[in-house]
């Protein structure tokens, strides 16, 4: 699934390029850095490879969020429409602006469910934002007429969606705005980084000072920059963009390799009835780098991962309802509006309300499901050898 998996020469070069000039900010030292921009490249490489006409990078996925919103006008008091089934990073962002995080349910596609978005808009709704979970697109041209609908604005969380697409545009590129996570553990990673793209120049210029401190960017002395409005420092480093100018160019390879595992893992588990796979709006864009599958019932997905656990093979398969970082069952600190900072009453009132909100949609759902991590370097023999003990777990938890 990472792309850290295939880490290579082509990263020691670029790194090593930044640290011949000893210059790792991206900004400034414009004679000391000798020629060398790697921040500055990997935008242009993110515009080349992704077919946006902007793009911005940031220090990290959940910092290109944040400027997202920013640059999009969210703020104190609006509404953002997200799903129940996210990383936590995707509320944190929404929060972090002012802005009110309205959670609604996902259906076998692990995304939003147009018609609980709809049925979520209030006159305070500014924002839809769909999130992209586990290499697969949510229901874009739905989301989008009710954005069109409602003048709303549609921003894509592809964060876990790297080089996924739909109907031949790349997630991401779909909305407003749409952003990924370039960290460790991404389809492509800078280590940590992440980056805002657009087709909407006014929003690129706002996301380019927002990061870095309201700077505008139009002279050649940065000592000299205005500060047309108020910044923050998201900047990434020349290092880490250094690390995913080489990523980028391995992503057609780290693509073909996870769909194909995919693929093979797959075969595996089709051989079982009761087996069902998530749905994907297109499937040809999905990314590969998981495989999201689900049983008839929760206790027979809890006894797989159970049986699973019990022989030290539950590793790379996540059972998201139970887990702490990525569904709402486990957001306890969502849910108290549990904060060092004071946030804003209207976020308080709406953060404690989650906490008598009906999930039941979702959890019937995510209770059935398990995602199966797709690893870059399996060989067919290991890929066989893993299905194999997968349906042998399946066959022994269905015949009890």
């Amino acid at each position: 699934m990472p792309g850290f998996e295939l880490f290579g020469e082509e990263e020691r070069k670029h790194v090593n390029d930044v640290l011949e000039t000893g210059i790792l900010m991206r900004y400034g030292f414009d004679a000391a850095r000798k020629g060398i921009w790697k921040a500055d490249e990997l935008e242009k490489a993110v515009i080349q490879t992704f077919g946006c006409q902007y793009a911005h990078l940031t220090s990290s996925g959940t910092a290109a969020l944040t400027t997202a919103f920013a640059a999009l006008g969210i703020g104190v008091g609006d509404e953002v429409i997200m799903p129940s089934f996210t990383f936590v990073a995707s509320f944190e962002a929404v929060l972090s602006v002012g802005a009110i995080p309205v959670l609604v349910d996902v259906d076998e596609s692990l995304t939003p469910i147009p018609a609980a978005v709809e049925a979520a808009i209030t006159p305070r709704t500014k924002c839809i934002m769909p999130v992209h979970m586990c290499g697969s697109m949510a229901y874009l041209d739905e989301l989008a007429a009710i954005c069109q609908k409602h003048n709303l604005l549609l921003l894509e969380d592809a964060c876990q969606s790297i080089g996924g697409t739909y109907k031949g545009k790349h997630l991401g590129t779909i909305g407003h705005a749409g952003t990924f996570s370039f960290d460790f553990v991404k389809t492509i990673t800078c280590g940590e980084g992440g980056v805002v793209m657009t087709n909407d120049q006014a929003i690129w210029e706002k996301c380019d000072g927002y990061t870095d401190h309201g700077h505008d960017h139009k002279g050649a002395d940065r000592g000299a920059d205005l500060h047309p409005f108020i910044g923050y420092n998201f900047r990434i480093s020349e290092l880490h963009a250094a690390v995913g100018l080489a990523q980028i160019q391995k992503l057609p390879t780290i693509l073909a390799m996870q769909r194909k595992n995919n693929q093979l893992l797959r075969q595996h588990l089709q051989q079982i009835p009761e087996v069902s796979f998530r749905i994907v709006p297109d499937p040809a864009g999905d990314n590969g780098a998981f495989l999201s599958w689900f049983l008839p019932t929760a206790e027979l997905m809890q006894a797989f991962v159970a049986e699973m656990k019990a022989q030290n093979a539950l590793a790379g398969h996540f059972y998201w309802f139970n887990n702490n970082w990525h569904y709402i069952k486990k957001w306890d600190h969502l849910k108290t509006a549990t904060s060092l900072n004071t946030i804003h009453e209207s976020q308080k009132v709406a953060l404690l309300a989650l906490s008598t909100q009906d999930f039941s949609v979702s959890d019937a759902v995510l209770s059935r499901c398990v995602s199966t991590a797709i690893s870059l370097t399996w060989t067919e023999e290991q890929i066989h050898a893993k299905g194999q003990q997968m349906v042998e777990v399946l066959k022994k938890v269905l015949n009890k």
